[in-house]
């Protein structure tokens, strides 16, 4: 329950920094998904932490000298003895 709060929280400050800040930015972002949909996407599959994570290293990796390109959000590993559906 927490940690839905949190990742709501931060995907809430994500959402203010795509509606507030970066409009008065050229578009800049070299991957697809941009990195603040990828940091949205992430959290709502991976959950605050491991999602927050993912978006920050994104994000780090977003200059001249780093990646480009389609660069999705892998997917949910399961964890070992979970029940298969």
């Amino acid at each position: 329950m927490i940690g839905k709060f949190f990742g709501q929280i931060l995907i809430f400050l994500v959402r203010f920094y795509q509606a507030a800040i970066s409009p008065f930015f050229p578009a800049s972002c070299r991957y697809t998904p941009t990195c603040s949909h990828y940091t949205i996407e992430a959290i709502r599959i991976h959950g605050p932490l491991r999602g927050g994570w993912l978006g920050l290293k994104r994000i780090s990796s977003c200059h001249p000298w780093g990646g480009s390109g389609y660069d999705p959000v892998p997917e949910r590993k399961e964890k070992a003895g979970s029940p298969d559906p």
